[in-house]
């Protein structure tokens, strides 16, 4: 009875040494901010919920176990909402797809929370949340524009104080509320012909979201804590 016992312990401390991180999957909007924006072809509300639905699957296929923050397209959850999803299913990394408005820009952009922020009484993110994002969303924005070469412009890296929230309260209310490594995506800039024309072809999602798994293996094997 001990010799099937010990089998057991053994069995399950090597089902958790091998198990594959928690991701948690954010298609943005609609929240508190609004629908989100739109293109001439496609909207953002549609463009993230199509690609998140595409890369859930390619998630789950690499044996990753995949918690979304909605249920549905036009599910509205706030941003506060949407990080405690991921907080409480303690995920590995929090990202969360977005598609711009920028007059006189096109191409994709990775934002990160490099500081701590303020929504009401909560300050966040953690210091050691701050330490272990900033080389994972490095490592992430590398391999994400790798898998895009040559259909989109690649607008950066950058931190969350180059967003219009980010730049009033530190952070943006995602991150600040997150107790996991958050990181944003802005896909496309929706108000750009060719962008626009990229997010509303089967084609194109499906090259975001293989280039977006990319980025995950990326982000998760950068993660400071996990070395």
């Amino acid at each position: 009875m001990l010799r099937w016992i010990m089998a057991l312990v053994f069995f399950c401390i090597g089902w958790a040494v091998g198990a594959k991180p928690i991701i948690c999957l954010d298609p943005g909007h609609p929240s508190e901010i609004g629908p989100g924006t739109r293109g001439k072809r496609i909207t953002e509300l549609e463009a993230v919920w199509l690609v998140a639905k595409e890369l859930e699957p390619l998630l789950k296929k690499e044996g990753y176990t995949v918690v979304m923050t909605k249920k549905s397209m036009r599910e509205k959850v706030t941003n506060k909402r949407r990080a405690e999803i991921a907080n409480a299913a303690k995920a590995d990394l929090m990202l969360r797809l977005h598609c711009d408005h920028a007059p006189g820009e096109s191409g994709f952009a990775t934002f990160f929370a490099d500081r701590q922020g303020r929504d009401g009484k909560v300050t966040g993110p953690s210091k050691e949340v701050l330490q272990r994002v900033k080389p994972m969303a490095s490592a992430f924005h590398r391999a994400w524009g790798e898998g895009l070469a040559g259909s989109l412009e690649d607008r950066g890296l950058r931190t969350e104080q180059k967003t219009a929230v980010g730049a009033k309260k530190g952070a943006l209310v995602g991150s600040i509320h997150s107790k996991v490594p958050s990181i944003l995506v802005e896909m496309a800039v929706l108000n750009n012909d060719g962008d626009d024309r990229f997010m509303a072809s089967a084609a194109g999602r499906t090259k975001m979201a293989r280039a977006l798994l990319a980025g995950v293996k990326a982000a998760l094997a950068a993660d400071p804590a996990k070395r």
